[in-house]
Parts: structure tokens; sequence; C-alpha cells
């Protein structure tokens, strides 16, 4: 029996919030997006993630106003966040910082950077250098040391982030000749 979207006599806004973001697959979408993954194939590839559960996530996002359809290269469409999804960066950091502090055993996977003086940004969105609030557009992801080496079949959006990378700028993943279904490492 499949459970419906949304909750229904909550009148709450954590249970509208929920109705959005709140089903399986769909946050690591939203953190993918603010990766830069822009293609249906990147997202599919990354997170392992079946194809009509990610046409399904990525139809509802697009329907709340979380991402936009964009036109891609030649005839494809691409993905990208719309302000309301950007929104939701505080959401998604602290989200991954808890991650981090409970569950990361061999360390942190990804360490987010000032773009502008190199700094860690604390859990808080605080650069650890200037001590100034970044804004998501000013954050670099990099491999932190939890993050293993890039291994053979590994997907294009895994290898493009084993270099830093600003959050919100297309992730061009680099493209090889073989297919790959190895992913998932956030």
């Amino acid at each position: 029996m499949t459970l419906p979207r949304d909750y229904t006599g909550q009148a709450c806004s954590l249970a509208r919030s929920l109705e959005i973001v709140g089903e399986r697959w769909t946050l690591l979408i939203v953190r993918d997006a603010f990766f830069g993954v822009r293609r249906f194939g990147d997202f599919a590839a990354h997170l392992r993630i079946p194809r009509a559960v990610l046409t399904d996530r990525l139809n509802a996002l697009t329907e709340a106003g979380v991402l936009d359809r964009v036109p891609g290269p030649g005839r494809r469409a691409e993905y990208e966040l719309a302000e309301k999804g950007v929104s939701l960066w505080p959401v998604v950091h602290a989200l991954t910082a808890w991650g981090d502090q409970h569950y990361a055993a061999a360390g942190v996977r990804r360490i987010f950077r000032h773009g502008a003086d190199g700094a860690p940004v604390g859990a808080d969105g605080r650069c650890t250098g200037c001590g100034g609030a970044v804004e998501v557009g000013d954050l670099v992801v990099a491999p932190g040391p939890g993050l293993p080496p890039a291994a053979e079949g590994d997907d294009p959006v895994t290898r493009a982030l084993l270099r830093p990378h600003r959050l919100l700028e297309p992730l061009r993943a680099p493209r090889d000749s073989g297919t790959t279904t190895k992913g998932a490492h956030s």
C-alpha cells in the first residue's frame, strides 16, 4: 500500500514542508543539485535511484517550485535549484553536519569551505576564518578525510566531486566510454 504524500489534518508548517521534501531520495536529489548536478542521468548514476522514482521526485520538486527545469545541451532538459530550493541550504547543511557529528565513523566525507578565504564553514554557516556568514553561492565543497579515494567504476559525479567545486555551479562530470552503476559517494 502506498502512503499518501500529504499529512491530512496536520496544519503545521513542518508537515507542509515534509510533503515537499520528506519522501525518500528527495533531500539527496536536492543535495546533489547544490553540488551542481543538473542532468537526469547524473542524478540516477550518482544516487543509484530507480529511474521511475527519480522522475517522480524531479516532477514533484519542479511542481513545488524547488527545482526549475531548464533547457540543456541539445534537446535535453536539466534541473537547477529555484530560489525556493536555494533557501533549503540551511536545512541540508544542518542535516549534513548532524550526520557528520553522529555517523561519520571514518571521518567527514565532505568539507564546506568559504570560497573567499578557503577556511572551513561551521555547522552554523559561519566561516571559521573570517567569522562571517557564508552565502551558499560562496561555498566550496571539497573532499573530507572520510571520503574514499576514486575507485574503478565510480560514476562521473563521484569522480568530479573528488575535486573542490563551488556549490550551485553546474557540475560537468567527466565522461568516459564505459557506463557505470556504482555511486552514492555522498
